[in-house]
């Protein structure tokens, strides 16, 4: 039996990068796929037609994870369409990156919103379905730059570090129901938006990695596998670094 037969997982952010390679992992494993981004475009298509052909049950939603009543819409809709949700991916998110001296309030306030309201909104939204079901795994996409902090990011460190404290949090809350809440903070990933940086820039990051690599999509996907599956049944309130030893 595959590892999360008869499951339905929702992942937000996930027709590309890092949210595609979970979809496709957890689609191996047998689960039913509903994917959200913020347009329903050739990415979304293209998903939908590569998971159909495994033989998987998925659609992808255009939902907007920083609106509070969009996230709750979605939640509904999945499930009226599935039945049920056992595994949500908080993984949407996105970049404004800048020195504190020149970051405008429009970039802080629009990273907070995407990166960690949207973590509130789905979460809130799914916990009923969970309570009901008594059972769940909700996983959040933090950062190393969550954990250690990086100059020209304070936008997106704390974003993500404020997830670190919501996963802990959520977890206490709702452990006593059978719903476990865990982050992942990846490091270095090579994903289309690293492709766009300078070799020079992207060596000193791979050679600052004891590793002496980029991860890749698929290695984030195998962490969120495990914390989807029941193989942690007995994990929660953790937070686990996928970064090649970049931050020990």
């Amino acid at each position: 039996m595959k590892l999360l037969e008869g499951k339905v997982a929702l992942i937000t952010g996930g027709v590309r990068g890092i949210g595609k390679a979970i979809a496709l992992r957890f689609a191996q494993q047998g689960a039913a796929i509903a994917v959200s981004d913020l347009n329903y475009d050739e990415h979304s298509i293209s998903l939908e037609k590569t998971l159909t052909e495994m033989g998987i049950k998925v659609k992808a939603y255009a939902s907007d994870a920083s609106s509070f009543e969009a996230s709750d819409e979605l939640i509904n809709k999945v499930m009226q369409d599935f039945g049920r949700i056992d595994i949500l991916v908080n993984n949407a998110g996105i970049t404004r990156d800048n020195l504190l001296m020149r970051m405008n309030e429009q970039d802080w306030d629009l990273v907070i919103k995407v990166n960690l309201k949207s973590v509130f909104n789905l979460t809130k939204a799914v916990q009923r379905v969970m309570l009901k079901q008594r059972s769940g795994s909700i996983i959040n996409m933090s950062s190393v730059v969550g954990v250690g902090g990086n100059a020209g990011q304070s936008n997106y460190a704390a974003s993500k570090a404020g997830l670190i404290g919501f996963t802990k949090s959520i977890a206490q809350e709702l452990g006593s129901r059978s719903i476990r809440c865990n982050a992942i903070a990846p490091g270095f990933i090579e994903t289309a938006m690293t492709a766009k940086l300078s070799e020079e820039v992207r060596n000193n990051w791979i050679n600052s990695i004891p590793l002496r690599r980029g991860g890749t999509p698929e290695d984030v996907a195998d962490v969120a596998l495990f914390l989807a599956s029941d193989l942690s049944s007995y994990v929660t309130g953790q937070v686990i670094s996928v970064c090649g030893g970049m931050q020990m």
